[in-house]
This record gives structure tokens, C-alpha cells and sequence, in this order.
């Protein structure tokens, strides 16, 4: 282990995630294990610049594990965007004897990690947090196993009232650019159609769909839409063309939104919290820096950031076959 980093920082920007405090616990407890001091940054690159540090020690973590969110508090930082601002974090961070940052984030937390390793050559490691599961080079983000559950139980509770009263629900779970949770949570309840920014369905081929569900004796239907899905500006807009277009239909929509970002984590996100807090810290002290850990196939594995932030995740082509086999 390398003998040069004795203090790391962490902290948790952009969009929160759960199993971000999860994250957070682990660094901590990585850094006891291994001897050596461990900071947490308040509000994010905010935070970094107006040095706002709190010790964390193996102790002060404890009850976190089970929490949603993140206790270190999230911020986008305008400031950290400009070579002043990173300049005054990077004075921050050597004024406070830190050696080290672990990133706990996404594209834009990474993106401001990479920036500022290339301008000071300080030693980062990235953590996928976000519920979108649209980092490259990792299986799984944190947060995403929680959201997905969380939008299972959701469109679950939603069927008993469309069934109850023979109505349609467009519901819309979060997904701007990938379609993971929408799809993976669709075929998880039973959607009968799900509508992706990947696939292109078209509105026809919708409508047809929806009128073949009517024909063979459905009563009510849920349609799962990602927040990004290219059919229309707005899942609300499609309740309007079907309302038009379907008389039979009873259209209602339900929006889950930011609820799918909170809650208790899942078991599933947080052991990879811990797994992916103990790969980050030793992997800065073996002297590896400017990268993200992630999962590859239930191995850890270190991806670099720059390709993190410029891959692309792959939608399962398998699974859309299976949901178009589950909506016959």
C-alpha cells in the first residue's frame, strides 16, 4: 500500500442515489482499517471550496447503512465549474493535508473529478452513484437496485386500482437518456407495453397495441413510459392522443418521480456500497487514481474515468424480446 496518502476525502454530488450513505460508511471504515484519516465534504465540489470537512472515523458512520439519500448533502457547484473555483478547492484540500478524494456520483460528478485531476494531478477515484444505471464500465450504479424496487412496488399498488376500475395508466418512471428502469421494472410488473428512449415504438404501433389488449378481453392496462421516451413531449400528452383516438380507454396517468431516488436501500445496494467503498480507498492507496470502480460480471474492476463518462450502457436487447413476448 502506498505510504504517500495518509487523509482522503469523500463526497456525494449531483443527483443523490440510495446506498450513497452506504458509500460514505464504507470509505470511512476503509480508512480506519487501513490506519489512516478520512474527511467528509459537505455539499459536494461546493463544499470542497468553502472547506467544509467533518472527521469521519469508523464510529461516526454507524446507523447509516439503512439510510436513503446522503447525510454529506448533494450540490451542483457552478463555482467548481471555473479554474478559480477549482483552484481555491484545490488550496482547500492542501491546507487540510488531504491526499486523496473519493467521488461518489455520476457523468457530471466524474467529469468535474477528471477536469480537476488533469489540472492538479490529485488523486481521484469515482463511485457510480445514480439511479439511472447509465454509467459505463460498472453492471450496476448505486441507487439502481432501490429505484427499480421502488417503481416495481409503485406500479404494483397502481394495478389494483386500474383493475378495480378497468382503466389505463401511463406511468412515468425517471430515465431522460436510458430506459433500464422502465424496462426492467415494466417486464418486473407486467406492463403491457413499455415505451423507451432506445426503441421508438411510434404512436400507431402504440394505439394498435393497446386496441389488440381491449380485443382480447383486458380490462385495464399499464403502459410504463421513460421519462425520455421520444413517442411524445409528454407522457401527458399521450393520455390526450389516446383519449382521442380510443374511446373505450379510461386513461389516467401517474408520475412516480423523485420518490424512486429515496428510501431505505435494497440488501443488493448495500453490499455493493461497501464492495465499491473498499475497492475505491485501496485502490488509491495502491497508487491508482483517475478512475471509477464498478462491477463487471459480480467482479469489481476499475474502468477510467474518461471512458466512464463517454461509454455508453448498453438497453438488454434480450430482455426488450422477452417484454415483447410478455405483452402477447
Amino acid at each position: 500500500m502506498s505510504q504517500n496518502i495518509k487523509k482522503i476525502a469523500v463526497l456525494t454530488s449531483g443527483g443523490d442515489s440510495p446506498g450513497m450513505n452506504a458509500a460514505i460508511r464504507s470509505v470511512a471504515r476503509t480508512c480506519a482499517y487501513h490506519k489512516i484519516s478520512c474527511v467528509g465534504v459537505y455539499r459536494g465540489y461546493e463544499g470542497l471550496i468553502d472547506g467544509d470537512f467533518v472527521a469521519l472515523d469508523a464510529r461516526s458512520v454507524r446507523g447509516v447503512i439503512n439510510k436513503g439519500g446522503t447525510f454529506l448533502k448533494s450540490a451542483r457547484s457552478k463555482r467548481f465549474m471555473t479554474k478559480e473555483g477549482r483552484k481555491i478547492a484545490y488550496d482547500q484540500l492542501r491546507e487540510n493535508g488531504i491526499d486523496a478524494i473519493v467521488l461518489i456520483g455520476g457523468d457530471g460528478t466524474f467529469t468535474g473529478g477528471l477536469v480537476f485531476n488533469t489540472e492538479y494531478n490529485f488523486p481521484v477515484m469515482g463511485i457510480p452513484g445514480t439511479i439511472d444505471n447509465d454509467i459505463n464500465g460498472t453492471d450496476r450504479t448505486l441507487g439502481y437496485d432501490t429505484a427499480l424496487n421502488t417503481a416495481v412496488e409503485a406500479i404494483d399498488k397502481i394495478r389494483d386500482t386500474a383493475h378495480s376500475h378497468d382503466r389505463l395508466f401511463f406511468v412515468e418512471v425517471m430515465g431522460r437518456d436510458v430506459g433500464h428502469i422502465a424496462l426492467n421494472a415494466g417486464v418486473g410488473a407486467g406492463a403491457e407495453e413499455i415505451l423507451i428512449p432506445e426503441e421508438d415504438m411510434g404512436i400507431d404501433r402504440l394505439v394498435e397495441s393497446l386496441e389488440r389488449s381491449k380485443k382480447s378481453g383486458k380490462s385495464s392496462s399499464i403502459v410504463v413510459v421513460a421519462e425520455g421516451d421520444k413517442i411524445g413531449k409528454s407522457v401527458f400528452e399521450l393520455k390526450d392522443y389516446v383519449d382521442q383516438n380510443l374511446d373505450e380507454y379510461d386513461v389516467r396517468v401517474s408520475v412516480l418521480g423523485h420518490m424512486q431516488r429515496g428510501g431505505s436501500p435494497t440488501c443488493f445496494d448495500r453490499v455493493l456500497a461497501s464492495r465499491m467503498g473498499v475497492k475505491a480507498v485501496e485502490s488509491l492507496l495502491e497508487g491508482k487514481s483517475n478512475y471509477m470502480v464498478g462491477t463487471i460480471h459480480d467482479t469489481m474492476e476499475l474502468t477510467p474515468l474518461e471512458k466512464a463518462i463517454k461509454g455508453e450502457s448498453k438497453i438488454n436487447k434480450e430482455l426488450i424480446r422477452v417484454s415483447d413476448i410478455m405483452t402477447t
